[in-house]
């Protein structure tokens, strides 16, 4: 290990934050939809925000998340891959909010999250019976076995299985490096 990264051992890639307008219709998706856990509600009154983080726990070592508030802020805040979602307060019912830029429309930027399945096929047959909006099914375009669907706000989500991703790759000559 490099000095670098020595210093660095300890370090969690923590959370991804999307803006989101109303907070009921994007916690009701990324629970009830994608199975996500709230891990914690955490609002700011006198900045007029809140935030959500979102994870899933099963995926984690110690995935009992602890009902004491001081240690529950903890334990979110050493998770790794979790989805933060700000609410602006008052966007939810601003009907001037113009909404917010997924990163896939000219100016692109960011781009999308992914979410990792073991079978793309049933979960996106379960996501079209309740009515999520795809960018992209699974049997679409050139790359096969994987989809995109939205959210609320339109920020796309990867959908993909290690397996079938990792064939992919090898199929379409891509090289995957160190």
């Amino acid at each position: 290990m490099t000095e670098s990264h020595t210093a660095t051992s300890d370090y969690v890639l923590n959370q991804t934050m999307l803006r989101i307008k109303d907070p009921e219709p994007s916690l009701r998706f990324y629970q009830d939809v994608m199975g996500m856990t709230l891990y914690q509600k955490v609002d700011f009154p006198e900045m007029s925000f809140s935030l959500y983080f979102l994870g899933y726990p099963s995926n984690h070592e110690g995935n009992t998340i602890p009902t004491d508030p001081n240690a529950r802020c903890h334990f979110t805040f050493q998770q790794s891959a979790l989805l933060e979602l700000t609410h602006n307060w008052g966007t939810e019912t601003d009907p001037d909010f113009p909404g917010h830029h997924n990163g896939n429309e000219a100016p692109r930027g960011f781009g999308h999250i992914g979410v990792s399945v073991p079978d793309v096929a049933a979960a996106c047959a379960r996501f079209e019976s309740l009515g999520v909006t795809f960018v992209k099914k699974p049997d679409e375009g050139t790359m096969k076995d994987l989809a995109f669907i939205q959210d609320p706000d339109g920020y796309w989500i990867e959908i993909l299985n290690a397996d079938s991703i990792t064939q992919l790759i090898q199929e379409h000559g891509a090289t995957s490096h160190e």
